[in-house]
């Protein structure tokens, strides 16, 4: 038996449990992982307070996009017990069951190995944040050293993860923040500005833009960067997940790009890249606090206030 979280149906913060349940049995293409580490995201907030109602979320559910941990039992595949790895995405704890437990059984594909040697708590605070700010600055903005990087929204674990990573390149980068109390959390930038919905005409210079904010703020971003600027929308930090009667022909300004980031499909390769640059620079990912697996109750709680700067990560021992 094992304990974890799991949900039956929409469910507030207060109301997070830790229950009883059976280890998933190994079956082929599956490995079963220990889980040692496991950061929250705003992925599983949806999940629980909204997505959860819909056809296509497997019910009962044990949510978590991903964690850090050893591999148990690794079926037919060529992992070996014992080894450390990372595993995210690809429907984890949405179509199967995810991380928010002692052990998890995961399809191969999307199951990393790592060789590092940062404390469990710290690694935990990796897969998911740093995969997407990663793919989001170079897969879809292209960022380099020369850029003026506007990261809108930058007060959550993303946002931090992007700025580290963006400074040790050597970009420029304008932050911001929708309270003026959140400022000294985004002092490492060049330049922190309090978001009050509006930036265009505000900032000069600015070449590339990643939008965490979402639909809430999209339109104004686009004509806030420069012409031939690149804007990335990842988050949804506003609250609104669609945009509706978006004109994309009036909307775009000329020579002004706009992408996206979905963090669905990760590979060995961009987790290798991923570990080598923070070994390479010298980095040590966010970590805001970690709360054991006893309190997950207490952790959900601190995501869903806003309280802790930086990733929250549960520890399982």
């Amino acid at each position: 038996m094992m304990k974890a979280v799991v949900l039956h149906q929409v469910t507030e913060a207060q109301d997070i449990r830790l229950t009883e349940c059976a280890i998933p049995q190994v079956r082929p293409g599956w490995v079963l992982i220990k889980v040692k580490a496991f950061g929250l995201n705003h992925s599983e907030k949806l999940l629980r307070l909204h997505e959860i109602q819909g056809d296509h979320i497997r019910k009962p559910i044990i949510p978590g996009i991903e964690c850090v941990g050893e591999v148990v039992d690794p079926s037919d595949s060529t992992l070996a017990v014992g080894q450390k790895v990372v595993a995210l995405m690809g429907g984890m704890g949405r179509s199967f069951h995810g991380s928010y437990a002692e052990y998890a059984l995961l399809p191969r594909r999307i199951i990393f190995t790592v060789q590092s040697d940062l404390p469990w708590e710290t690694l935990g605070a990796v897969p998911e944040t740093y995969f997407t700010a990663w793919g989001s600055l170079f897969e879809c903005l292209h960022l380099q050293a020369e850029d003026t990087l506007l990261i809108r929204g930058a007060t959550c674990a993303l946002g931090y993860a992007a700025l580290q990573i963006a400074k040790a390149l050597g970009c420029k980068v304008v932050a911001t923040t929708h309270r003026a109390d959140k400022l000294p959390w985004i002092a490492d930038a060049d330049e922190a500005v309090v978001d009050e919905g509006k930036l265009t005409g505000r900032l000069q210079g600015i070449t590339k833009a990643l939008d965490l904010i979402g639909p809430k703020s999209i339109r104004d971003t686009l004509t806030a960067v420069e012409k031939g600027g690149i804007v990335c929308q990842t988050g949804l930090l506003g609250g609104i997940y669609t945009l509706n009667g978006f004109d994309p022909i009036k909307e775009i300004p000329n020579g002004v790009y706009l992408t996206g980031f979905f963090s669905n499909y990760p590979t060995q390769k961009v987790m290798d890249d991923i570990f080598t640059f923070l070994q390479t620079h010298a980095l040590t990912p966010v970590l805001g606090k970690a709360f054991d697996l006893a309190h997950i109750r207490d952790a959900v709680l601190a995501q869903d206030e806003g309280s802790v700067n930086g990733k929250i990560v549960v520890v399982t021992e």
